[in-house]
């Protein structure tokens, strides 16, 4: 219920920040897509130079009312998300494996089987819908596109930690990412990060398979 809330509230809350981009946008206010330059909108909102007509400005800051009171939400059950998270041992080892934090964490231990009843992390990938689909002919097999059928909730959020972990390596070029770095010169960045996200499932099914932590945190998955 925590996850499902949570979830909820930022689905809300995205809805509102396009509702109030899209109104605006039709008054000749245009930012950019995405929660970060809503600042934009507001510090437009806020200046008494604008051309926006006054009314709708005040229905303007009754969006951004109720966006602040989702952000206020949100960050509360984030909150109570890495409390629960530090209290389930299963939850902390996941979290030691770079990309996944608290909401992926609890995301798997509360949506997904015994990772012990898949045989290998190849079937958890598989079950997540992280995996190419199969084309056979003439004894040829062909890999397709992901499949996308498994858990939705899970396969999204490891992809995005998978985006988060491939950014720092963009970012920060840090060591021992060898394999990530080529993977990134040969692919589209969704591409690698579907197959990096292919690779997080694959290491978890090990660890808790082996109940053990991820022994390497300084080489993201090289």
């Amino acid at each position: 219920m925590l996850f499902r809330t949570r979830q909820m509230f930022v689905g809300q809350r995205t809805q509102m920040i396009n509702a109030l981009r899209g109104h605006l946008a039709e008054h000749g206010l245009v930012a950019a897509w995405g929660p970060a330059h809503l600042k934009t909108l507001a510090h437009a909102i806020a200046d008494d130079d604008t051309a926006l007509h006054t009314e709708v400005r005040e229905l303007s800051r009754m969006y951004l009312e109720q966006i602040e009171g989702l952000n206020a939400r949100v960050a509360e059950l984030d909150a109570r998300m890495r409390c629960a998270a530090n209290k389930a041992e299963v939850v902390r080892r996941a979290q030691t494996m770079p990309g996944v934090g608290p909401v992926t964490a609890l995301a798997i231990e509360t949506f997904a089987p015994d990772l012990a009843t898949f045989r290998r992390g190849r079937d958890f990938a598989a079950w997540l819908g992280l995996v190419p689909k199969q084309h056979s002919t003439g004894g040829k097999v062909r890999p397709g596109k992901t499949s996308k059928m498994g858990h939705r909730d899970i396969r999204t959020l490891l992809v995005s930690g998978a985006m988060a972990v491939l950014q720092a390596v963009e970012r920060f070029d840090t060591p021992n990412n060898g394999w990530l770095k080529r993977l990134l010169t040969r692919k589209p960045r969704m591409v690698a990060a579907i197959a990096l996200a292919n690779k997080m499932a694959r290491g978890l099914w090990a660890m808790m398979t082996k109940q053990e932590n991820y022994r390497n945190p300084m080489a993201t998955m090289a």
